[in-house]
């Protein structure tokens, strides 16, 4: 073996005039939501432990550093070309991008060009250098996402371009205001990860596969059931071994990372009680160690699990464990594919919420019947489903980070709940809410909810649900999964009613940049087939409305035929009160009205009194 070095770096010192290469056979990218957010949440949660307002920005060199991992490096006739670590270098690559973005319209800049490009000669090029992603890249780093297409490209470009979406839609309110070169600072110079060089590939190889293959490490789930299983009577052992190795094994069929998330998820929901306070030297809780050592915790916990006698033991197994896997199952499958009784839980995993897990655990009781348990996970996928919503309405943060204390608290509090009480609390909580689509929405534009680059995607998914709650309403089958569909040529995309052509509507609005604010109003919004808008959309609304008849219903209602012998949709409005009309032109009162029918049509998708009706019902 050759020489090998390995040397700890900086995010600044590792990215900064750098080229990293990949090899063709080792090319994809293909992190998932789930690994971005968990990347920002640890990187975002861990400066915000530390970070006060009035710090000054020098303090920050005094907040603590953060390892991020190794990667391992081939040199080769002067190019780094990269055996492991890929997946972290693009995706810390992908959020700073984003912070380059976040700064342009800020006074107190953090220079991190060089982190992501090199330039010669005017020529700019990507430190991270695969050809197959420049374009995509290029869009991103001049902050122009909306221009690409990442249709019919690789599952590396697909990926990026999505992850990219996710930090952006995910990047944590706190961070984006005052805080933001803040963080950067400490992104840049306090969060290390140690590179590995080897001068051939065989030598980066060995290593690789000595970091990754030699041993059977103990996963915190195999020392949690060494602990259990060596207090409970020794007769009983291999029948709870069986029944802990078949409730692993679904577990693991279910995803890579469901065994731990379930732990994680099943103790916080029952057992936490506490969650650490954001301040300086604040002790980690409850809460806090299910999350990094959960194993550790049960043992310091016993007496608060239940955990006192040889039989509290093999009841952890046989009962405890047995059921609340099986739910938690019950929920990954649910949030895969739509399914009836339980399609909040669907809904809710599209925006990437993994807290809702834990959240539906916790008013579960081993004893609840099977008819009970899908009930409580709708009722708690409902609510959060409108909770969500409403932010969105309201351009407020999702992100695991800006939502878990707050979940946290509604976890604790629905704990163990019969349906009748877990629905009256939870529509209690909901009634006690500011923000919800008609009382602030109109105060941050002035024109209610509007389009722009970070939520997008939630603007998608508002616009199929309303689209798919007119047409079942009015007695047509669902086809929710076909308008969020994200890859192929059929996939539906947004659609301005408005052509982008200012030139048209002079008469109207007194500038481009008010026309563009207002041609972006969820008013002005449909979902159609990505095929529809590249052929009608430039085109002029007397000639698009006529298209929009043979579309969806939600298109269709914007043509006088649509209301001709549909018995369906007209019983619908009636039942409804909801101001459907059509419009033989589209200017601004017909954007207004519009709006206002949107606005209507939200509240009686996301309504809370439905909680109250489920258990009615």
């Amino acid at each position: 073996m050759k020489e090998i070095l390995g040397k700890a770096k900086t995010v600044r010192e590792l990215l900064k005039g750098v080229k990293y290469s990949i090899d063709y056979y080792q090319r994809e990218y293909n992190w998932k939501t789930k690994q971005v957010h968990e990347l920002l949440n640890d990187l975002s949660g861990k400066f915000l432990e530390e970070y006060r307002p009035e710090h000054e920005r020098k303090q920050v060199a005094t907040y603590p550093h953060y390892f991020l991992g190794s990667i391992i490096i081939s040199r080769k006739d002067s190019t780094s070309f990269v055996v492991d670590g890929q997946q972290r270098l693009t995706s810390l690559t992908l959020l700073i991008v984003l912070l380059r973005n976040l700064q342009r319209d800020t006074e107190a800049k953090v220079n991190v060009d060089e982190l992501i490009v090199s330039e010669h000669y005017g020529d700019i090029s990507f430190n991270i250098d695969v050809p197959e992603r420049e374009s995509c890249m290029r869009a991103l780093f001049e902050d122009d996402a909306a221009s690409f297409d990442p249709s019919d490209r690789s599952e590396s470009v697909h990926n990026l371009y999505d992850r990219y979406i996710d930090i952006e839609e995910a990047f944590p309110d706190e961070l984006a205001g005052e805080a933001l070169p803040y963080f950067t600072d400490w992104l840049l110079e306090s969060v290390h990860l140690v590179e590995i060089t080897a001068y051939s590939d065989a030598d980066a190889y060995t290593i690789f596969e000595t970091m990754n293959d030699r041993g059977l490490s103990l996963t915190p789930s195999d020392m949690l059931k060494g602990y259990v299983l060596a207090n409970m009577a020794e007769e009983r052992r291999v029948v709870a071994n069986d029944r802990w190795r078949a409730r692993v094994g679904a577990l693991n069929a279910a995803g890579k990372d469901a065994e731990p998330d379930f732990f994680k998820a099943w103790l916080r929901s029952q057992y936490a009680q506490k969650i650490r306070e954001r301040k300086k030297n604040a002790l980690p809780e409850d809460f806090d160690r299910i999350g990094t050592e959960f194993h550790r915790w049960v043992r310091d916990a016993a007496a608060d699990v239940g955990l006192l006698q040889a039989d509290d033991f093999f009841r952890f197994i046989d009962r405890e464990f047995e059921f609340y896997s099986r739910c938690y199952l019950l929920c990954i499958a649910a949030s895969e594919t739509l399914t009836e009784g339980l399609e909040p839980v669907y809904y809710n995993a599209r925006t990437g919420f993994t807290l809702q897990y834990m959240l539906s655990l916790a008013p579960l009781r081993p004893d609840d019947s099977d008819e009970t348990i899908r009930q409580k996970l709708w009722l708690v996928g409902r609510f959060v489903d409108i909770l969500l919503t409403w932010r969105i309405w309201n351009y407020r943060s999702i992100a695991y980070s800006t939502m878990q204390y707050a979940m946290f608290l509604v976890m604790r509090d629905i704990r163990g709940l019969d349906t009748a009480a877990l629905a009256r609390e939870l529509h209690r909580r909901l009634r006690e809410e500011k923000e919800t689509f008609t009382k602030l929405s109109d105060y941050h534009t002035g024109n209610g909810l509007t389009m722009h680059q970070q939520n997008r995607n939630h603007i998608h998914r508002i616009l199929a649900r309303m689209t798919d709650f007119v047409e079942t309403k009015s007695g047509l089958d669902s086809r929710y999964d076909e308008y969020v569909r994200e890859r192929g040529r059929n996939r539906y995309e947004v659609e301005h009613i408005l052509a982008n052509k200012f030139d048209r509507h002079r008469n109207e609005f007194d500038n481009e940049h008010a026309f563009a604010e207002q041609r972006n109003r969820l008013g002005g919004l449909l979902l159609l087939p990505k095929s529809f808008n590249a052929s009608y959309g430039a085109k002029t609304y007397d000639v698009k409305r006529e298209h929009y008849f043979g579309q969806n219903l939600l298109a269709q209602s914007l043509h006088e035929r649509a209301y001709e012998l549909n018995a369906g949709f007209n019983q619908f409005i009636r039942e409804c009160g909801l101001p459907f009309e059509p419009h033989a032109t589209f200017g601004q009162a017909e954007l207004d009205a519009r709006q206002e029918l949107y606005t209507q049509l939200a509240q009686q998708v996301w309504n809370p009194d439905s909680l109250l009706e489920r258990v009615r019902a």
